[in-house]
């Protein structure tokens, strides 16, 4: 039986290049592409096809940005699935990165200069919206959308025989100190997706507290420094590719979800010597 994987954010970016390396370590997986704009996702499948015709590759349409997106797209899944054995939780959102001048020159003369520049703490900052489902649109995005996506979806993720695994992407931007249980939508910062980021990280214990019983287990990782839409407007892309390193979210896919400490974020790196790796952080 063919093993179902679900993408969010599978159109650009990482969610991108994740099913294309998915498909390189097993190209007989039924690949699910959850994606706002159909068209680019029907260019995508077509793509992936081309390069593996023996995999199965559908779509989905889903914005997690909007609760009637995420609630159509559930109920179409659990009419075509009778269960997921892979969730990526990839779509996000980052409007209108900043880079704040004033932080980075007062990082280069001080002793945090190379966390400044692993984690980008206190370097960005965004404007965002609110939706029309009246929260702010980082917070739905890149958390509670998917959050009810994965409760509508528990009939095909959680069965105890057979572990499901739902793996957040995540970031080192994640910080303790920008999420606040009184502001947890951070409406009142200008860090929001830092603060979204820490709180799918705490999202990301709770659901294994409460879901590990029942078959379903949860990881969070960081890919690392890459270039993606979310960076694109930040830096220019020549610094960028200086930076990049090959992502390694696939190493995921082949561990087993039970063994996995539901404490521990996993992240992508990349040796100054160009060998890559996966380290872990508490």
């Amino acid at each position: 039986m063919r093993k179902v994987v679900l993408i969010t954010g599978a159109s650009s970016g990482i969610g991108l290049a994740l099913c294309k390396r998915l498909l390189m370590e097993d190209d007989e997986l039924h690949l699910c592409l959850g994606c706002r704009n159909m068209s680019k996702a029907e260019a995508v499948r077509a793509t992936l096809l081309a390069s593996h015709p023996t995999a199965e590759v559908t779509i989905v349409q889903v914005d997690v940005s909007n609760l009637q997106s995420v609630l159509r797209a559930s109920n179409e899944l659990k009419q075509r699935f009778q269960r997921l054995d892979f969730v990526y939780l990839n779509a996000g959102i980052m409007p209108n990165p900043q880079l704040n001048i004033r932080a980075l020159f007062s990082g280069l003369f001080s002793r945090k200069v190379i966390h400044m520049f692993s984690t980008a703490e206190g370097l960005l900052t965004q404007d965002e919206k609110i939706t029309a489902d009246g929260l702010q649109e980082v917070f739905e995005t890149n958390v509670f959308g998917h959050f009810i996506l994965i409760r509508e979806l528990e009939p095909l993720l959680c069965h105890s025989d057979s572990p499901s695994q739902l793996i957040w992407t995540s970031s080192r931007n994640a910080k303790k100190s920008l999420f606040s249980l009184e502001d947890f939508q951070h409406s009142k910062g200008q860090e929001p997706y830092a603060s979204s980021k820490y709180a799918t990280d705490l999202l990301n214990v709770a659901l294994n507290r409460n879901f590990n019983q029942r078959g379903l287990y949860s990881s969070v990782v960081c890919p690392g420094v890459v270039l993606t839409n979310l960076t694109y407007g930040i830096l220019p892309p020549f610094i960028w590719t200086l930076l990049m390193p090959i992502i390694w979210l696939v190493w995921l896919f082949h561990q087993k979800p039970e063994s996995l400490n539901p404490l521990t974020k996993y992240l992508s790196g990349t040796t100054g010597f160009g060998r890559n790796y996966v380290t872990t952080q508490k």
